[in-house]
């Protein structure tokens, strides 16, 4: 369907991860289904069940049972939020994807902005947060930090302070589906893929039930697979690291030989500087083991080729009850 096509009659499919929110998806959903009431049109609700370790898969299975509109993709396990994310977009038969947490952080109303956007040519409509309400002083400044860092880093213009909360057209989509790499950072790859891409601001607002998902062992993780996965520039840092040592060994070199020229008798003989010396250099040896060792330990795992996601199962309303498939692209 092209986009012109699409303006008059199109299907919209939100795509929503969960894990371990029972509490809140009945409001989740009812706020997605008033959404696209507002917006009349084709809809699905994907509610993508990562493994969860409370009645998540039994609540959305209710909700299934209630509404044929929502699909719920049951995973064999967890294996992480971006993972999901990708299992819910093979899955969705959409024209137009919303990508949103289900936790209710990102207000789904936003999707009626993004599909005015969607609607007036952008193929990505990202929410960027003005403001995050319920956010420590700590998770705020390491997220800005880390966004301009990754812009340096990285020739992706990934933007600022933006989640994985976005509207994406099917071509950007079709695109996502066919990058398979298995360390995945979804907004970085939706910024790669290019296109007109615009913002819709909002205030992000506080978890409405449970737990944070994403502690701060979470967070450094994800943080280097984005790095990893879009730059070589910590590759490059050891390089320059390097070069600047030799460079200072040289000059030491040449200074220790003049002195000994000047005064034979300046240096005192002993083991401290041989000592830090080698620790030294031990240090930098190790660090660049470290990361050249995260790049391989990536290669490993790709060329291993093992499936992004399993799925067990693909619940949805048929003649009145719920039923399973099951789909085989992982």
């Amino acid at each position: 369907m092209s986009h012109a096509a699409s303006l008059k009659t199109f299907k919209l499919s939100i795509v929503a991860p969960c894990y371990n929110e029972a509490p809140g998806l009945p409001e989740f959903v009812r706020r997605i289904k008033t959404v696209c009431t507002t917006l009349d049109c084709a809809h699905e609700i994907v509610l993508v069940n990562d493994g969860s370790r409370d009645n998540t898969l039994a609540v959305a299975l209710e909700l299934a049972d209630r509404d044929p509109a929502v699909r719920v993709v049951n995973l064999l396990r967890n294996f992480g939020h971006q993972a999901a994310v990708t299992a819910g977009l093979d899955v969705a038969e959409g024209d137009v994807f919303v990508l949103i947490d289900s936790d209710l952080q990102d207000p789904p109303e936003v999707i009626l902005e993004m599909v005015d956007a969607w609607k007036s040519g952008a193929d990505v409509a990202y929410g960027q947060r003005r403001k995050r309400e319920g956010e420590t002083a700590f998770k705020l400044f390491t997220a800005k930090f880390f966004y301009r860092l990754l812009r340096s880093m990285t020739k992706s213009n990934i933007p600022a302070d933006t989640g994985d909360f976005r509207l994406m057209d099917r071509r950007v989509v079709e695109v996502l589906r066919s990058m398979r790499e298995r360390h995945r950072f979804i907004r970085g790859m939706v910024s790669w893929v290019g296109g007109t891409q615009v913002a819709v601001t909002y205030d992000r607002k506080p978890r409405f039930a449970g737990e944070t998902k994403y502690p701060f062992r979470k967070m450094f993780a994800f943080a280097i697979d984005a790095i990893t996965s879009f730059s070589v520039v910590p590759l490059r840092f050891v390089t320059w690291l390097a070069l600047g040592i030799i460079s200072l060994t040289i000059l030491a070199g040449i200074g220790v030989v003049a002195v000994k020229l000047v005064n034979p008798n300046y240096f005192i003989p002993g083991y401290p500087s041989i000592i830090i010396t080698i620790v030294f250099f031990g240090g930098v040896q190790l660090l660049a083991l470290g990361i050249i060792g995260e790049y391989i330990g990536r290669m490993y795992e790709s060329v291993k080729a093992r499936p992004i996601y399993i799925i067990e199962q693909v619940y949805q309303q048929r003649s009145g009850r719920v039923e399973g498939q099951v789909p085989h692209r992982v």
